[in-house]
């Protein structure tokens, strides 16, 4: 992806040790509550599965502000992020309202026309061989330019042994039914 660091006016490009799939934003909180999401966060049971990156795109409209490499639908990373919902859950934390678009932030774009930006994503292929991801982490940032920096709170490995991703399975915790749009039902 770093060969696609070039030729768009206004964008600030993410260094590539900071790439990373936003699997749950918990924002700023309590020492208490980032406590609780960290223990919730080890509680969950799910089997190393693949991903792969398939094109870019923008987030942002008119007024784009955001480059990112799409991640292709899975079944298990979906069932991976609605576990890390409930996870927040468990930690006393209110259900993401925003739809989940897996994605990895490329940039972020300040003044860019949105013509430039559709130009550019219109030139810029991407398409990934599948990798497969063995680990999430619990990550913490700090203000900064070029994304970052990041700093691993904790890190969870994922099991190797088989997890039954139906459609009741949210990694551990037991829901009536799957947070919608992180609203519950």
């Amino acid at each position: 992806m770093s060969m696609l660091r070039a030729g768009l006016h206004g964008a600030r490009w993410i260094d590539p040790e900071y790439y990373h799939l936003t699997l749950r934003f918990i924002g700023d909180v309590d020492g208490a509550t980032a406590r609780d999401f960290t223990e919730a966060l080890g509680e969950l049971v799910a089997a190393p599965f693949t991903v792969k990156l398939n094109g870019l795109d923008s987030f942002g409209g008119k007024k784009p502000r955001t480059i990112f490499a799409c991640v292709a639908p899975s079944p298990e990373l979906e069932a991976l992020q609605h576990a890390h919902d409930g996870a927040a859950r468990v930690a006393g934390l209110a259900p993401e309202r925003r739809k989940f678009t897996p994605h990895v932030t490329v940039a972020r774009l300040r003044g860019t026309r949105p013509d430039a930006v559709a130009a550019y994503l219109q030139n810029a292929g991407l398409i990934s061989e599948t990798f497969t991801v063995k680990r999430f982490v619990l990550y913490s940032s700090r203000n900064s330019v070029g994304g970052g920096p990041y700093v691993v709170e904790a890190a969870y490995d994922l099991d190797d042994e088989e997890v039954d991703y139906g459609d009741d399975y949210y990694g551990g915790y037991e829901f009536d039914h799957p947070p919608l749009f992180g609203i519950d039902p």
